[in-house]
């Protein structure tokens, strides 16, 4: 069943939700923005596609699997807006011009690998290359999308990693999403439960990266870098690791705790939440290490 947006519950829960802190403790910002799972029945009403199969672009559950990171002292901001409706982890007018009835301003890039695929700002596809729309779309309704949600989540997470940097001279942006179960590493058969991206070293000091790395892999899981998820917008634009800025986006392996068929929760699912909080604190405990070292503070 797809959950729409009713009033009375976008009036309770918003557009977007930052979960803060009592008090914010650790230089993180965290972010989940594919796992809004709330529906515009306008949206609906424009899809082609109903059911689970409009859900298959979400990042099924990365908010609670995330969601103990206001109790470690760090924010956590979370769409409840679905990433088919908009996609915030995209340029601002990454737009397809072959979706929309009307013309596109002309600073939209429409060229960009990111539309061909079918996956800008505005989606044309959810997984599995299934078209979302009957026909197109109003481009005022684009435009529309794109000034009241991208960029107030974008102010929002700005704002949020501006505080983190001038309360602890530096801060750590990370990223949450997760992957498709059937995910192989080129050139092997092995099967990763996290992949980590970091632009290939560009938007996060290669400390962080490692130290992210090795332990996820002490707590026994299979983890890789950069192969096939660097990182998308978000990470690659706000993070400056020159400045004290870094960014880490972080893919969870679907399989390990939903099924991907049904979308139901697995059995396991607290266990891999609880080894996701264990993530979270290990790192904090890191970077706590190396407060004032210059590899976090300015590269």
């Amino acid at each position: 069943m797809v959950k729409t947006f009713m009033s009375a519950e976008m009036r309770s829960f918003g557009i977007f939700e930052v979960l803060e802190p009592a008090s914010q403790t650790i230089p993180f910002v965290y972010s989940s923005p594919h796992s809004g799972r709330i529906y515009p029945p306008d949206f609906i009403a424009q899809s082609r596609l109903q059911g689970i199969a409009i859900r298959r672009s979400e990042d099924h559950y990365v908010d609670e699997l995330f969601s103990a990171a206001s109790s470690l002292g760090a924010p956590l901001l979370l769409a409840n807006f679905p990433r088919a409706y908009i996609d915030v982890n995209r340029e601002p007018y990454e737009l397809d011009p072959r979706m929309f009835d009307g013309a596109l301003p002309s600073y939209a890039n429409i060229n960009s690998l990111r539309v061909a695929g079918g996956l800008g700002t505005i989606p044309r596809i959810v997984a599995e290359n299934m078209e979302i729309y009957a026909r197109r779309v109003p481009v005022e309704d684009a435009l529309k999308r794109i000034d009241t949600i991208y960029k107030p989540y974008h102010a929002t997470l700005r704002r949020l990693i501006a505080r983190t940097h001038v309360k602890f001279g530096f801060g750590v942006l990370v990223d949450c999403h997760s992957m498709p179960g059937n995910i192989r590493i080129a050139g092997s058969n092995m099967r990763p439960d996290f992949i980590l991206g970091d632009r290939y070293g560009t938007s996060a000091s290669a400390e962080l990266s490692r130290a992210a790395m090795q332990i996820l892999e002490e707590m026994g899981f299979n983890a890789v870098r950069n192969k096939p998820y660097a990182g998308g917008f978000i990470t690659e634009h706000y993070g400056r690791p020159s400045r004290g800025l870094h960014a880490l986006q972080i893919e969870v392996n679907r399989s390990l705790y939903v099924d991907e068929t049904t979308l139901e929760k697995r059995p396991d699912f607290d266990k891999v939440a609880a080894a996701i909080t264990l993530f979270m604190k290990r790192m904090a405990e890191h970077v706590e290490s190396y407060t004032g070292d210059p590899a976090l503070a300015a590269e």
